[in-house]
């Protein structure tokens, strides 16, 4: 089966700076995609390259089999939605509706209007009066009527109060409950992806740190609590992913596909945001100048 997306040391560069550097992934058709990371990991930047609104300073990708945004009809197939859910203030919901229609040619008006009216928006408001709440959920139901493959949405929930996204991502598991199409969701709030995503993609630093499927990962990584002993002492087949000390104790996060079996450590299983967070623990302890590592 083609790959919804495929990267192979795709990167971006402004200047001299890299927004995304090193990037393959692999993403099978089919799933709900999570990309989390902090503020400035270059989560906005892939969505771009994905979507053909920028073209790479290196490496190469793909989306659905063809190059972003080469044709019309590629792009028929791929929906997004960006970062500050942009709507024409002026315009009311029906019009964007038949804005929607004009540019689409497999525009769904039937399941656009249904879902609309389900959600309580009235079709002659302008979308500058709308709640922010109402405003995603109009944004979502044009990115759903455009009945894409994929679907794109950067940062959709990060200005909603807690019950506007609940809202808005009930919506989108319905949908992709009712309809076979694949999501790419991009957010640094880790407790709305472990709700809705199997597949997750951990962006640190302008790197890719993780991309597989949320069981596996999950099934693969482990919290050891003991004695004091240096990470050189673990077996080769544990890997640090990060990790802290007192005098006494030590605690590391590891990943492996081995069994643990010595009895000094405490095992404890984590939850995807612990797992997330700690490797972007890894990034920070990694990128530490020398001579702040020496003061602690």
């Amino acid at each position: 089966m083609t790959p919804v997306l495929k990267a192979q040391a795709l990167g971006k560069k402004y200047g001299r700076r890299w927004a995304l550097r090193d990037c393959t992934i692999d993403i099978p058709a089919g799933h709900v995609v999570g990309l989390v990371g902090p503020n400035g990991a270059g989560k906005t930047t892939l969505l771009k390259l994905a979507t053909g609104q920028l073209e790479p300073s290196a490496g190469d990708i793909t989306v659905l089999g063809a190059r972003p945004g080469r044709t019309s009809a590629q792009l028929a197939r791929v929906g997004f939605v960006a970062q500050d859910t942009p709507l024409y203030a002026g315009l009311s919901v029906t019009d964007h509706l038949r804005l929607g229609a004009r540019l689409n040619p497999r525009w769904d008006d039937g399941m656009a209007r249904e879902r609309l009216a389900r959600l309580g928006l009235v079709l002659g408001q302008r979308a500058g009066r709308l709640s922010g709440g109402q405003r995603a959920q109009l944004a979502l139901t044009l990115g759903l009527a455009k009945r894409p493959e994929l679907l794109i949405l950067d940062e959709p929930v990060a200005s909603l109060d807690p019950l506007a996204r609940r809202e808005f991502l009930q919506g989108l598991m319905e949908a992709t409950a009712e309809r076979a199409f694949s999501v790419v969701l991009s957010s640094h709030l880790v407790s709305d992806l472990e709700r809705v995503c199997d597949f997750l993609i951990v962006l640190v630093d302008s790197r890719v740190q993780i991309a597989m499927e949320t069981d596996k990962l999950l099934a693969g990584h482990h919290r050891l609590t003991g004695p004091r002993r240096d990470p050189d002492r673990l077996p080769a087949d544990q890997h640090v992913v990060s990790q802290r000390h007192t005098d006494r104790q030590s605690t590391y996060v590891i990943r492996t596909d081995g069994l643990i079996l010595d009895p000094a450590w405490t095992v404890t299983q984590l939850s995807l945001e612990d797992l997330v967070l700690a490797y972007m623990e890894k990034r920070i302890a990694e990128n530490r100048p020398v001579a702040l590592e020496a003061q602690r």
